[in-house]
């Protein structure tokens, strides 16, 4: 049976106007200025619920609204989510592309690949993609797709410096890699994680999910075969992530993310940048797209701006981990 579509809350405030005749042309010619007497119309795909993606999301409406696009004056979001369920994207997508939205905001690599095979008109601003030229959404890093563009959530150095700190600072031989092969974006950081390793003497295991409900057992069964685990930016496993520090609090494993939002839910430590940044740098280039300053083909996907190293001091301590004078000079710390 396939699950149903969750559209979340998102209030239509009273007075706001609405759209007449939304077709190919408003959609694709950004006549929605941010000024006050039109009203546009962002359809917003995203596949699950995280915190990671829940706050790119917040990112792209702050920046939205810095560049005079208030909701419920001149902007409203149709918001829905796919609950992880790939037909439930395309079903989401296609119904958005049908209503005539004026652009669609696409949070993660499924509801980006969906939105572009709905629509070649429509303009698509994408965040949460790890990446989007091995997804098919742009030519390469330095070209948008023609109705496409966005912000990847993938630092060039995040993987390797993650890597670099698990050969040389922790006790570690085996890493365990816990991942969704149906997502593209995962097969992808997995591809990147060995080549890193390519040149250390770390070994790998793997478990392939395919629900959140797989996640534990996925994580048991690397329990005594890994040292540490390492969770990229997986949307199924992030979204469980708290089943994955349960087994490595159990077996004083350490959990090392691929986004900083994972600490505050028990993970040892990431390289990473706030969601926030990359969602508010997707926002810009969407206000631009709405005001008819640029269309997508111009402007070029782009990389999160900052990188650095959290670790979180609780989840160190339940999970083995004796911090190091060094990382003093490395790291930001949470408790």
């Amino acid at each position: 049976m396939k699950k149903a579509v969750k559209r979340l809350a998102v209030p239509v405030l009273a007075g706001m106007l609405a759209l007449t005749g939304c077709g190919k042309e408003e959609a694709t010619g950004g006549k929605g200025d941010g000024k006050e007497g039109k009203t546009v119309t962002v359809g917003v795909t995203q596949i699950i619920e995280h915190p990671s993606l829940d706050a790119a999301f917040s990112g792209f409406k702050k920046a939205l609204e810095d560049n005079g696009f208030k909701e419920g004056k001149n902007v409203k979001y149709d918001v829905q989510n796919a609950q992880g369920d790939q037909s439930n994207n395309q079903t989401i997508a296609n119904n958005f592309v049908a209503e005539g939205v004026d652009l669609i905001f696409a949070n993660s690599t499924p509801s980006a690949q969906s939105a572009l095979n709905a629509t070649k008109d429509i303009p698509i601003v994408f965040t949460s993609v790890t990446d989007p030229v091995g997804a098919g959404l742009v030519p390469s890093m330095d070209q948008a797709g023609e109705n496409i563009t966005g912000t990847t959530d993938s630092h060039p150095d995040a993987i390797r410096k993650t890597i670099q700190f698990i050969d040389e600072q922790m006790d570690a031989k085996t890493v365990g890699l816990i991942y969704n092969a149906g997502e593209q974006n995962s097969v992808a950081q997995i591809k990147k994680v060995k080549e890193a390793a390519k040149n250390t003497d770390l070994k790998f295991v793997e478990a392939s999910v395919s629900t959140t409900a797989e996640v534990k057992q996925a994580a048991e069964s690397l329990a005594g075969k890994a040292d540490v685990f390492y969770i990229v930016t997986d949307n199924t496993v992030v979204s469980a992530i708290e089943s994955v520090v349960s087994v490595a609090n159990e077996h004083k494993m350490p959990v090392l993310a691929g986004e900083l939002d994972s600490l505050k839910r028990g993970c040892f430590a990431a390289y990473g940048f706030d969601y926030y940044d990359i969602g508010y740098q997707a926002g810009k280039m969407a206000a631009a797209i709405l005001k008819g300053e640029k269309k997508p083909s111009e402007l070029k996907p782009e990389y999160p701006d900052k990188l650095k190293l959290v670790i979180n001091k609780t989840a160190a301590e339940k999970q083995g981990v004796k911090l190091k004078p060094e990382w003093d000079k490395m790291a930001e710390y949470i408790e």
